[in-house]
C-alpha cells in the first residue's frame, strides 16, 4: 500500500486537522459542493492517467436515455413532461477489479486517515466499500461527443477525482436546490426550465488532481459533450454508510456489462 502522504498533498490540505475538516464541511453545507484543486501530487496524476491509458481498452462503454431521475417512465404523464423527457448519456468505464492492484486510486480509497477526513466533512460515522467487486472505485472515459444528460443523484453524495481534462467541453454543469427528494417535492416546473436552457447554470472547475465532493440528491447536473481528441478522465470513490451493500444486479449490467 502506498501511503497516503505520496498520493496527497498533505501539506497543503491537512486531511487530518480538526479545523480543516470544519472549514470544508462548513463550504459543503453551504454550497453543496466542495473542490479542493491539486489535491493530489503531480506523481499520483501521472501514474494514475497512465494506468487509465494502458486499461483503457478493458472499459464498458455504454449509451442511454433516462430521464433525470433515473427511473422507469411514468405512463400518468405525457412524454414531454419533465418527469419523462429523455436525455442522453454515454461514457467508458473501468471498474475496481480492472484498476491495478498497486494502483494509488486503491490505495487512497482504502486509507483510514483519508476515510476519517471524508467522515468528517459528509458527517457520516463510518464509510464501507461496496461488497461487489466493480463498484467501489470507477474509472470513467468520455470521449468526444460522449456527455452525461442532466439528472439527479440517487444517493446523498458523490466523491470523484478529476484526473485528465479534455480539450474542451466535458464540463460539470448544475443547478441546486431543484427539488426536495426526501419531502417527494420533484419540482417539475423548475426541472423543465433547466431542461429547456432557461436557467442559469453553475460550472465547476475541475482540473487535474481536484478531489470534488458533491451532493447531488436534490441539485440537477450534467456532464456537457467532451470536445476534441484528449480523453476526460474521471474516478468515482464510491462509498457506502452501511456494510455488506452491493450495487444491484441489473444496474451493474447496465453500467458495467457484467456481474464480476
Amino acid at each position: 500500500m502506498i501511503d497516503v502522504s505520496n498520493i496527497v498533498d498533505t501539506t497543503s490540505y491537512q486531511i487530518d486537522d480538526e479545523q480543516f475538516y470544519a472549514e470544508c464541511k462548513r463550504t459543503l453545507d453551504e454550497h453543496g459542493v466542495l473542490v479542493l484543486r491539486d489535491f493530489l501530487r503531480p506523481e499520483a496524476i501521472s501514474s494514475i492517467q497512465r494506468e487509465g491509458e494502458e486499461n483503457q481498452h478493458l472499459a464498458f462503454y455504454s449509451e442511454k436515455q433516462h430521464n433525470i431521475y433515473l427511473t422507469p417512465l411514468d405512463d400518468e404523464f405525457a412524454e414531454d413532461h419533465p418527469r419523462n423527457r429523455l436525455v442522453s448519456s454515454s461514457k467508458g468505464c473501468i471498474t475496481t477489479d480492472q484498476i491495478p492492484q498497486v494502483s494509488h486510486l486503491h490505495s487512497l480509497y482504502e486509507d483510514e486517515r483519508f476515510q476519517r477526513f471524508l467522515c468528517n466533512v459528509l458527517g457520516e460515522q463510518a464509510l464501507y466499500p461496496y461488497d461487489d467487486p466493480l463498484s467501489s472505485v470507477n474509472l470513467h472515459y468520455a470521449n468526444e461527443g460522449q456527455e452525461l444528460g442532466w439528472h439527479f443523484d440517487n444517493s446523498s453524495f458523490a466523491i470523484t477525482l478529476m484526473i485528465q481534462s479534455p480539450e474542451g467541453g466535458g464540463a460539470f454543469e448544475y443547478v441546486k436546490d431543484v427539488r426536495d427528494a426526501d419531502k417527494g417535492e420533484m419540482n417539475f416546473e423548475r426541472s423543465g426550465q433547466i431542461l429547456d436552457g432557461m436557467v442559469e447554470t453553475k460550472t465547476l472547475a475541475m482540473d487535474a488532481g481536484a478531489l470534488v465532493l458533491f451532493r447531488g440528491r436534490n441539485a440537477m447536473h450534467r456532464v456537457t459533450p467532451v470536445v476534441g481528441d484528449i480523453t476526460r478522465m474521471l474516478v468515482v470513490l464510491a462509498y457506502n454508510t452501511e456494510k455488506g451493500i452491493s450495487l444491484s444486479e441489473s444496474a451493474r449490467m447496465t453500467f458495467y456489462g457484467r456481474l464480476g
